[in-house]
């Protein structure tokens, strides 16, 4: 059932034991290599530059949805295992849409009279390769980071562009989590409603690239191509044993059992409470990935989890036993495409490639949009109020850019709906506060819709749940409603190097900011702990009044617990399952639009002036030309800018396959968590 939104919210201070308290939830991702799905990206400046482009949602048939679902398996089209709540929204699902001849000969001009850089040569491959990080930001040309929304418009325009014969995916390992990949697969299919070839190549083969290849309707791999189909696993690392030896004492408060913050600093071990958490979402995980694998390639599941259990690691079994279509090289597979294609000339495969068709206009292919406008608000990224020193290398969601977003289109007659989509592990426990006041408030004029990406956890969900209708993918990682407060001492350290601190003060209990070189006394303890359960119950109230939900029954499904999506909806913390085209579809209902009807969906995530954002994207490209920096370097350059104040960051929890990290990657997640542990020397709050 759709949430009611009820006019008058209830206070909205949410204070903290300390006015700089952070609130942040972990980086986590399910991506089969041991990596961080780092979510951040450049911050966005201060104008608007909209992309505009049209979407057309219309129900498919119930033959047409078993037929996809029969090919691409299930979970593919965000639909299967959803709530029963979402058999209320429309799926918004894609169908071709027919041109006339008149609309053909419309496009035919419209591509002769293009500028040189949208031009592509008749019968080319749109020739994409995904690999590592994927963002749910808009990018710019010179930002080598692949983008979701770009990927996806791609496929959209390929299935319409007479000049595409087909798509040829390079796939790499990926690094993002496995909601992005249900989106990308999502587009997969769609594109093959067109009647044209999607064939894919990887050279590695673990679970997630897989999962997303098998979407495709060839798949093939190089003879010495790594096979690591080994299974997925869970890890939480702990820091302290490493604290105690360096003479660091943590002294944390956690309300919600499920809380996994500040375990890392105050744990040697995992939890009970914790570790079901995780083995729940392991096994959604792992539940989800046999059923999309054994629909799509017409197994039985216990035939995938036998072939799983085996110990592949031969190229030659999985095609003998039908999990890939052939063994080729890349070359080959280029030279059966020139057939394929019609190229009799001795030349390279007639391509085009990700970043030249990303320039086509939809309105070139004559897929412009309709007169209603929806705009669309993409949040990315760790919450913060203000912008910081070093957001030039990462990306944020900051409250004052986003607040004043949310107000202009409140402001605005000329949309009809809002999407908010969301990609963030939490943040700044007042920033996402004041955001969600914001929402609500947006939400009293006209429809607003949350689209959950991969993370939309703590403060992620906390700016979630201010819209009345919230959609998530299967496997999105969403919930933590949970806080923890924690502080140093570091008197045995001191002790160790010698360095000693006199401190004057005035009031009772003005030493809880500055007091590091001792433990706290018994009154200050007691005062720690009624701070941490008075924020929490802040926190959960508003989920439960935000939710139209009893405390007693948010309580149930909070305690800091993070639920997979398919699990929030089943429990009234989601509405629906899907993708974003599922979310635009509820918009267009909510907006009373009729969904056979074409809206133009206005990018409203760029922010500032054009020139701004393009300096910084280039600096970012240079930096990461010339220095060879990694998103988890620059994570940790950030954390290490954040240190003024007081700061809090829960550990990272990683969903992983067994294989292939590299040894700078692990360093780099070492020093991280380390840094992250050192930075909150004093007092932390976070949600």
């Amino acid at each position: 059932m759709p949430k009611m939104l009820l006019s008058m919210p209830p206070p909205l201070a949410f204070h903290s034991l300390h006015q700089h308290a952070r609130t942040n939830i972990s980086s986590l991702s399910i991506p089969f290599h041991l990596s961080r799905c780092i979510l951040h990206a450049p911050p966005p400046p201060t104008r608007p530059l909209r992309l505009l482009f049209t979407v057309r949602a219309v129900e498919s048939s119930s033959k047409e949805r078993e037929e996809a679902k029969a090919e691409a398996g299930d979970g593919a089209l965000g639909s299967v295992n959803a709530s029963e709540a979402s058999e209320e929204f429309p799926s918004g699902e894609f169908e071709m849409e027919e041109f006339g001849l008149w609309r053909q000969s419309l496009v035919k001009l419209r591509m002769l009279i293009a500028p040189p850089w949208q031009r592509v040569r008749q019968g080319s491959v749109l020739s994409m390769k995904l690999s590592g990080e994927i963002s749910d930001q808009l990018k710019s040309l010179f930002v080598s980071e692949l983008s979701l929304p770009q990927i996806c418009e791609n496929f959209y325009k390929a299935a319409y562009d007479p000049r595409i014969s087909g798509i040829y995916l390079h796939i790499d390992p990926l690094t993002c989590g496995w909601a992005k990949v249900d989106e990308i697969r999502r587009h997969i299919i769609d594109f093959k409603k067109s009647g044209k070839f999607v064939v894919s190549y990887m050279p590695i083969i673990g679970e997630m690239e897989y999962y997303l290849a098998c979407a495709c309707g060839e798949l093939y791999v190089p003879p010495s191509a790594y096979v690591s189909l080994l299974g997925l696993t869970v890890q939480q690392s702990f820091l302290r044993g490493l604290l105690e030896k360096i003479g660091v004492e943590p002294e944390i408060q956690r309300i919600g059992k499920y809380k996994s913050a500040g375990d890392q600093l105050a744990r040697k071990t995992i939890s009970e409470e914790v570790k079901e958490m995780l083995t729940a979402l392991l096994d959604n995980t792992y539940e989800n990935w046999l059923d999309v694998i054994s629909s799509a390639r017409g197994k039985s599941r216990e035939d995938v989890k036998e072939f799983l259990n085996s110990g592949v690691y031969q190229v030659e079994r999985l095609k003998e036993e039908g999990w890939v279509t052939n063994i080729l090289y890349d070359d080959e597979i280029s030279s059966m495409l020139k057939g394929r294609i019609g190229q009799k000339d001795k030349k390279s495969l007639r391509t085009v490639d990700y970043n030249k068709y990303s320039r086509v206009k939809k309105w070139t292919l004559g897929l412009g949009g309709g007169e209603e406008q929806i705009a669309v608000i993409r949040a990315s990224g760790t919450i913060s109020r203000t912008r910081g020193p070093l957001d030039l290398l990462g990306s944020d969601i900051v409250a004052e850019q986003l607040i004043e977003k949310l107000h202009s289109v409140r402001e605005s007659d000329k949309y009809k709906a809002v999407i908010l989509r969301i990609d963030s592990p939490g943040g700044d426990a007042l920033a996402s506060d004041l955001i969600w006041r914001e929402i609500r408030l947006l939400a009293e004029s006209k429809p607003v819709i949350a689209s959950m990406s991969d993370l939309a956890a703590s403060g992620g969900y906390y700016m979630a749940m201010a819209a009345p209708v919230i959609v998530a993918e299967n496997l999105t990682l969403t919930g933590s409603i949970g806080v923890v407060t924690g502080r140093f001492s570091l008197q045995k350290l001191y002790e160790k190097i010698g360095f000693n601190i006199e401190v004057l003060s005035r009031g009772k209990f003005s030493g809880l900011r500055d007091a590091n070189q001792r433990p706290l006394r018994p009154d200050e303890a007691e005062l720690f702990a009624k701070s941490t359960q008075h924020i929490y119950k802040q926190f959960r109230d508003k989920a439960a009044f935000s939710r139209s939900m009893d405390v007693d029954e948010m309580e149930n499904v909070a305690q800091g617990r993070v639920w997979s999506g398919r699990d929030a909806a089943s429990r009234g913390l989601v509405d629906s399952i899907g993708g974003f085209s599922r979310a635009v579809a509820i918009a267009k209902l909510k907006a009373n639009i009729p969904q056979d009807r074409k809206v133009r969906l206005v990018e409203l995530s760029k922010t500032g002036p054009l020139a701004d954002f393009l300096l910084q994207d280039v600096l970012t490209g240079i930096g990461s030309l010339l220095i060879g920096i990694s998103k988890a370097a620059k994570q940790v350059l950030n954390d290490v800018s954040a240190i003024s104040g007081v700061q809090a960051r829960m550990d990272s929890i990683t969903f992983e396959g067994l294989g292939v990290a590299t040894d700078v990657e692990r360093i780099l997640a070492l020093i991280k968590d380390f840094l992250r542990a050192l930075q909150i020397f004093g007092d932390f709050h976070t949600t």
